[in-house]
């Protein structure tokens, strides 16, 4: 049978991990900075992710929430505890698709309403929902869902207020930082505005921190560096570090109902090991102080080489803008010198490696990148 072919792929095989580092099928090892779309919390193959996911398919293996599942709350316990939310409650699925499509359900459900507020370059996933609430010309959403979607200027409060004073909006969603969308950061009054407006006209505020969250942004949620306290933080990527586990965060005046929300996979066992795994390393490890430290330390150098890259980001979610298209600078920094980036639009690099990268990892990649940026500049000028 022939794959549907919708992804462009480099022609490489990995066949080993470890770290932040990938080995392919022709011994080659590879620094790697992209982490599969920050999917690489803690590091490829770390020891104690590994013990636990075996330990767990040894014992009952992979199950569904059909049963009681005692996992489900260490988990819900342990993340409660590390990212300041213990008085949220939990709701467990399998991606940041799945997770923005409940949260969107369940502020609609809670305020009878069903128009929803996103921003210019917000990506929120490919199910309906969540694609009619992303501005990507290349997605196109259902008419159905489009018409109760309104995509307005980012950092804008006062377009915001204006559709928030007609009555009939659910929901504010926004991300933590945008990545998809360039690494573009809200300011922390934006958030805090929204905050105040959503209460003041009786919506919810959803925080989506599918790529931003668990540490990423130097705290463990990137809206962290505002004093807002969303009504729904949805979660993914790096919580399984690679294994497929979203989750959705819910303040505690939500109340339950039976069947209210359902996945057929989400809080499987398998799932929740993993997701212990990643929080135990995160906090035994230090990894979310490591992610803010390596994170300024690299865009200080970074900022050092030339006045031409536009840097943003916060902890070790860094895009890097140039004045020029980067296809041939990523395939040089692939290729040449060992090293996986990854892209947003024609003109920006981004970094988004395991939270574990040292600062001789990212010297390492500093290194590179200053031969590689001088090599596709000087071949610019000729």
């Amino acid at each position: 049978m022939k794959l549907f072919d919708v992804y462009p792929l480099f022609n490489i095989t990995p066949v080993k991990a470890e770290g932040c580092y990938v080995w392919d099928s022709e011994g080659n090892k590879y620094l790697d900075l992209y982490g599969g779309h920050a999917v690489i919390s803690i590091g490829h193959s770390h020891p104690h992710y590994v013990s636990l996911i075996s330990e767990q398919l040894k014992k009952i293996g992979f199950y569904s929430n059909s049963i009681q599942n005692l996992l489900q709350q260490e988990l819900a316990d342990k993340l409660g505890k590390l990212s300041g939310y213990d008085d949220y409650q939990l709701f467990l699925c399998n991606s940041g698709a799945e997770a923005n499509e409940n949260a969107i359900k369940l502020a609609s459900f809670v305020t009878g309403r069903k128009k929803f507020i996103s921003y210019k370059k917000a990506f929120h996933g490919r199910t309906s929902a969540a694609v009619a609430l992303t501005d990507n010309p290349k997605i196109i959403a259902p008419v159905n869902e489009t018409e109760n979607a309104v995509i307005l200027p980012f950092n804008d409060l006062l377009a915001t207020e204006t559709e928030l004073k007609t009555g009939q909006v659910a929901a504010v969603i926004i991300e933590g930082i945008q990545g998809i969308g360039g690494i573009n950061i809200p300011d922390s009054r934006f958030l805090e505005g929204l905050k105040e407006l959503t209460e003041k006209y009786d919506s919810l505020l959803i925080l989506d921190e599918i790529q931003s969250g668990y540490g990423r942004s130097g705290k463990f949620f990137a809206h962290q560096y505002s004093t807002v306290k969303p009504d729904i933080i949805t979660l993914a990527k790096g919580m399984g570090n690679g294994f497929p586990v979203g989750g959705v965060l819910i303040q505690p005046e939500i109340k339950p109902w039976p069947g209210m929300l359902g996945t057929t996979f989400g809080g499987n066992h398998l799932a929740c090991a993993a997701g212990i795994a990643v929080l135990d390393v995160l906090e035994q490890e230090n990894l979310v102080q490591n992610a803010n430290a390596t994170g300024n330390y690299l865009m200080e150098k970074l900022a050092e080489i030339s006045s031409e890259i536009q840097i943003r980001g916060k902890g070790l979610m860094i895009g890097l803008e140039f004045p020029f298209p980067v296809s041939e600078l990523r395939k040089k920094l692939l290729f040449d010198y060992k090293i996986f980036t990854g892209v947003s639009g024609q003109n920006m690099i981004r970094l988004l490696p395991p939270l574990s990268l040292s600062k001789i990892e990212a010297d390492i990649f500093i290194e590179a990148f200053v031969k590689a940026f001088a090599e596709v500049s000087a071949s610019l000028i000729k």
